[in-house]
């Protein structure tokens, strides 16, 4: 019974698709019956309540999933490899079957984890852009904030890797490392073709941006620089060939 997963860019996003929707995986993934003498009509309510560490149990099924999201995240970003439902459902305090209640296996929960970091990675690269509108700035200010992102929180790997795989260094030409690339690009405040970039242009430059990423991360020489440090350093070396390219609108 297997998963098939796509990936599409809507606006800011990329939009991670499984073949089944949560709600139907809520419906059908769990047991038939009821657990502990509990009716069926009642259960999801009880898996959704039940255990949770001592914290206020999830109001609802979208309440619970993102608390499962939520942990799956924080433990990549507290180190823990390979992480796994069995894990999740330790740091939540909730059984195993509970996890299972929302995502059918470790894959589905490790595209769903991928979803959520998508939306809060570009969230957040979204308000840091705004404005930039020259090339050069965008492009810059865009390779720091990711290389920065990605030091921090070791869930926003999962953008620019497959979910089973996790590992952004391993996957750094993939096809969904490439489309975050472009929905980076694409949606700075840049008018590009104004600038004389056409499309070509924008695949070369995404894929020297990725690159460039990975190499800071498996060599992290940067950690002598300051983040002002950081920027001029990519400015002398990366700035200057992106302003070269570009034509003045």
């Amino acid at each position: 019974r297997g998963l098939s997963f796509r990936v599409r860019s809507v606006g800011w996003g990329l939009t991670i698709h499984e073949t089944r929707s949560m709600s139907s995986r809520v419906a059908t993934s769990g047991p038939r019956g009821g657990a502990a003498g509990i009716p069926a009509a009642r259960h999801n309510v009880w898996m959704r309540t039940h255990g949770w560490a001592g914290a206020t149990p999830p109001t609802d099924d979208d309440e619970a999933s993102k608390r499962i999201v939520v942990a799956a995240g924080e433990l990549m970003d507290a180190g823990a490899g390979g992480v796994n439902i069995r894990q999740v459902a330790q740091r939540l305090g909730v059984a195993r079957q509970t996890v299972y209640r929302y995502f059918p296996d470790t894959k589905a929960l490790l595209s769903a984890t991928a979803q959520h970091a998508t939306d809060e990675f570009l969230a957040d690269l979204a308000r840091s852009l705004q404005g930039l509108t020259d090339p050069a700035d965008a492009i810059v200010e865009a390779i720091a904030l990711t290389f920065e992102r990605l030091r921090q929180h070791r869930r926003f790997g999962l953008l620019f890797a497959e979910a089973e795989h996790g590992r952004f260094t391993a996957e750094v030409t993939s096809p969904q490392a490439i489309a975050m690339g472009r929905v980076i690009v694409e949606h700075l405040d840049v008018d590009w073709a104004a600038h004389g970039w056409v499309e070509d242009d924008m695949d070369e430059l995404v894929e020297v941006m990725l690159r460039f990423v990975q190499s800071l991360l498996v060599d992290p020489r940067e950690l002598t620089r300051t983040p002002v440090e950081l920027r001029e350093f990519l400015h002398r070396w990366i700035g200057v060939a992106i302003a070269a390219k570009s034509i003045n609108p």
